[in-house]
């Protein structure tokens, strides 16, 4: 990686590419993003995300995006989510969960639908949301 990083995601993109997407090990409120090209081994920057975010969930979707819910930004617990396009390396906001939540889990559907469940907001939650 060119930077140092915890409690991020790395998503398998459907060109063989991962996304990694998450915190710096040095706590800065670094949004940018990387993509490992496991063919030639090497790492390139790609899009900044709109917040810089760790604990979070990123699931690919059917269409090849990945969509990226919730986490912590500091000590603030997150209910945004953003996706990301490949084809363009660019991040947009999607809105908001019902619920903040981190150390969640993420899962996408056959039907292309991302299921979030679980995790905790200061405590452990049983809800879930699509």
């Amino acid at each position: 990686m060119n930077i140092t990083r915890y409690y991020h995601t790395a998503s398998i993109l459907k060109n063989g590419m991962v996304l990694i997407s998450g915190r710096p090990f040095d706590d800065t409120l670094d949004i940018s993003t990387e993509l490992y090209d496991p063919s030639t081994g090497m790492w390139t920057n790609t899009g900044s995300m709109c917040s810089q975010r760790a604990h979070h969930k990123a699931s690919v979707l059917t269409d090849g995006k990945v969509l990226v819910t919730g986490g912590l930004q500091g000590f603030d617990r997150l209910a945004s989510t953003e996706l990301y396009d490949p084809s363009t390396g660019s991040w947009i906001n999607t809105g908001n969960m019902i619920t903040a939540r981190w150390q969640h889990t993420a899962s996408t559907l056959e039907n292309g639908i991302a299921l979030i469940a679980g995790g905790q907001n200061g405590k452990p939650l049983g809800t879930r949301g699509i």
